[in-house]
């Protein structure tokens, strides 16, 4: 794509540098494939794809704006204390999809302007998925826009036809109980669930209607960052399970206007149910 007219130099910016990223990933993606077949396998060889994504992110971003502050979430926080504006970056959503050689991850960069001591607020997000060239992009108050077309959530209102995405929490993580809540919840009453394994993609594919919502408990600021500005500029609505705002802390539920409600009701639920049974245990 190349940069419109429309968009912000800052964001201009961030989209040069999120395609130069990802198309560097591209070419490592298609080494990982083949070394699917090694005794060592792949792992060693994707943790220095994603540093390396993270480094030309890093030398891009700050060359155009050195006075940017970076949240990245291999090298964590740096710049200014009292930054005014900050990259909120993941330079490879989806890394265990990448490692298998399946193509469903992304890079992600938000832009965080500070508007107090202990507040921020996103003003714009970029989400490129090289292997399928969409590039997803917005600002605030200038709309959501996958490559050069407009972006709106998914006008669906029954909870039959709606679709959902998730993140399942795996091995020792977190949440694993509340999840099984909500699953159990939405399961009878929606059209399926997915999980694809790459939040930022997941909410992106919110904005562009594709789902009619999202939710995982535990998300990083660099997972949500981007997805967040992304659904809101859509007309999508994005809160904690509480209804509250969720940035920075990670607790998401997203959707479009109709079935956020619903959904978020669930999410809710199922987290309640859990801390009911475990104080009936204790």
């Amino acid at each position: 794509m190349r940069p419109s007219p429309r968009l912000s130099p800052a964001l201009n910016v961030v989209i040069q540098a999120a395609q130069k990223a990802g198309k560097r990933l591209l070419r490592d993606f298609g080494e990982v494939e083949n070394l699917q077949v090694s005794v060592k396998g792949p792992g060693d060889f994707v943790s220095q794809a994603d540093l390396r994504a993270e480094e030309s992110l890093r030398a891009d971003l700050s060359k155009a704006r050195p006075g940017f502050a970076f949240l990245m979430e291999e090298s964590g926080e740096s710049g200014e204390k009292d930054w005014e504006w900050r990259w909120v970056v993941d330079p490879l959503d989806g890394t265990s999809n990448f490692l298998h050689g399946i193509p469903q991850w992304c890079v992600s960069v938000g832009i965080e302007k500070r508007t107090g001591e202990n507040s921020s607020e996103l003003m714009a997000g970029v989400i490129y998925n090289p292997a399928m060239d969409e590039l997803f992009w917005a600002e605030k108050g200038m709309g959501a826009f996958l490559n050069d077309r407009r972006l709106r959530v998914s006008g669906r209102r029954n909870m039959q036809e709606a679709l959902f995405a998730t993140g399942i929490p795996f091995a020792s993580a977190p949440k694993r109980a509340e999840f099984s809540a909500t699953l159990a919840k939405l399961m009878p009453q929606v059209a399926g669930v997915r999980r694809f394994g790459a939040a930022a993609l997941d909410l992106a594919w919110v904005a562009a209607g594709r789902y009619e919502g999202f939710w995982e408990l535990g998300l990083k600021p660099w997972d949500c960052a981007a997805g967040i500005v992304l659904i809101k500029e859509a007309g999508g609505y994005v809160t904690d399970p509480d209804g509250n705002d969720p940035w920075p802390h990670g607790n998401i539920v997203a959707g479009n206007p109709n079935l956020h409600g619903p959904l978020r009701e669930a999410v809710a639920e199922g987290i309640a149910r859990v801390a009911t049974s475990r104080g009936t245990a204790g």
